[in-house]
């Protein structure tokens, strides 16, 4: 399945929320990659990935294997292992909506913390 550029109403409001949540974390800088996917990056590594197929948005966030295994664990989960990193802790969900959003940015800075130099975590502490 490709993913192509986040154009609809809907990815783009995606985006600005995850955009908004990563400016409160030091260093983070958004960039596209390769596959068109907008990637939000602590020292050009990827703790987030977003893509758009047929109107349909897919986000990935890196998280620990515990959060990983409790996230898949859990019954109707809207999360499944993301393919090709998902061994590496990588959780995607296609209906975000789904999910409350305080748990959505737990998970952003989650994935933060375990993609960031620990000088850049110990910042976030004093936040």
């Amino acid at each position: 399945m490709s993913h192509s550029q986040i154009t609809s109403a809907h990815g783009l409001a995606l985006v600005a929320r995850f955009r908004e949540i990563c400016s409160t974390l030091p260093e983070v800088v958004e960039k596209i990659d390769g596959f068109g996917h907008i990637t939000f990056r602590v020292k050009d590594k990827p703790f987030i990935f977003l893509g758009e197929t047929a109107g349909e948005v897919s986000t990935s966030l890196k998280t620990n294997l515990t959060t990983q295994e409790f996230l898949l664990g859990q019954d109707d989960t809207p999360f499944h292992k993301t393919p090709y990193i998902g061994q590496h802790g990588w959780v995607s969900l296609s209906n975000v909506e789904l999910v409350p959003w305080t748990e959505i940015q737990d998970l952003v800075v989650e994935g933060y913390a375990r993609t960031a130099p620990k000088k850049l975590v110990q910042q976030l502490k004093g936040l």
